[in-house]
């Protein structure tokens, strides 16, 4: 990343770490949890959390499943003791299973299917905030703008938390905030920030089999919610006709999902929480 990119990120870091910390100050907040997934989202909201309240402050659960990666643990363990911070892991294995015991006179012979994601999701979203309300810590919720924009997130799951740090906040610019923090040193384990984005709720799931690139998804959610580009400015704009019609159904059709979310901490022009996209008729 070149000198200016650097310095804006720098100006990013050093908001969020002050948002951070005015949160909890006129909140009368101390300590913090959430969950560290060996992702580069929560990967960076821990380190931020820690250097705005403190190591000794955060306490994280990490929340295997039988699709969770071996580095995955590995990175979210590596990145705990890096930054000196309790962190606890809990396996979900047999509370999924349960689940599913539960469920399955309903479910009978369906086919595995994103109810069976989300349940993963919901599940460690439970276990969260079941520690936040027994230790008083104030549960950080990791989505980016990115994934709030187009609904990639389950409801009453990996949507949970008292305060959204990254709610406005790029999924292009959570990387640059990665490499910023190990400007000097590695504190996010670098193999967080080179694998691809996955939500590990299936085997061999990326983020790339639900939605565009993110450097083009970035592009076109930048130019349509900062610079209110409709369709056919973007189309002017070079971007690809079915990824554009992709996006911003996607984008129209999640509204109810960001109407539900915890506050974000606002760092652009355009935070989510302060606008109303218009719902349309036909998805």
């Amino acid at each position: 990343i070149d000198n200016q990119d650097v310095d804006t990120t720098a100006l990013l870091h050093d908001a969020l770490i002050l948002g951070i910390q005015d949160y909890f100050q006129k909140n009368g907040f101390k300590t913090a949890t959430l969950g560290l997934s060996g992702g580069i989202d929560s990967a960076v909201v821990v380190a931020l959390a820690a250097e705005a309240l403190g190591s000794e402050n955060i306490r994280v659960l990490l929340l295997p499943s039988e699709y969770s990666t071996s580095h995955s643990i590995t990175d979210a363990e590596g990145l705990a003791q890096n930054l000196s911070i309790q962190y606890d892991i809990v396996p979900i294995k047999d509370i999924y299973n349960t689940a599913l015991k539960s469920l399955s006179p309903l479910f009978g012979d369906m086919p595995f299917s994103v109810a069976e994601e989300n349940l993963q999701a919901r599940i460690r979203g439970l276990l969260l905030m079941a520690v936040s309300n027994k230790f008083g810590n104030i549960l950080l919720n990791t989505s980016n703008k990115s994934e709030v924009a187009v609904g990639y997130g389950t409801l009453y799951g990996d949507t949970n938390g008292s305060i959204s740090v990254l709610g406005d906040v790029y999924k292009t610019d959570v990387f640059n905030l990665a490499r910023y923090i190990n400007r000097d040193h590695e504190i996010i384990p670098i193999n967080t920030i080179i694998k691809p984005p996955s939500a590990e709720l299936h085997p061999g799931q990326q983020d790339s089999d639900s939605l565009p690139d993110y450097d083009t998804l970035d592009k076109i959610l930048f130019e349509y919610i900062e610079n209110e580009k409709d369709e056919n400015a973007l189309l002017q704009m070079g971007f690809d006709k079915s990824i554009i019609e992709k996006t911003l159904r996607l984008v129209k059709r999640c509204e109810f999902k960001r109407v539900q979310l915890c506050p974000a901490l606002a760092v652009s022009i355009k935070p989510f929480y302060e606008r109303e996209i218009p719902l349309i008729s036909k998805f």
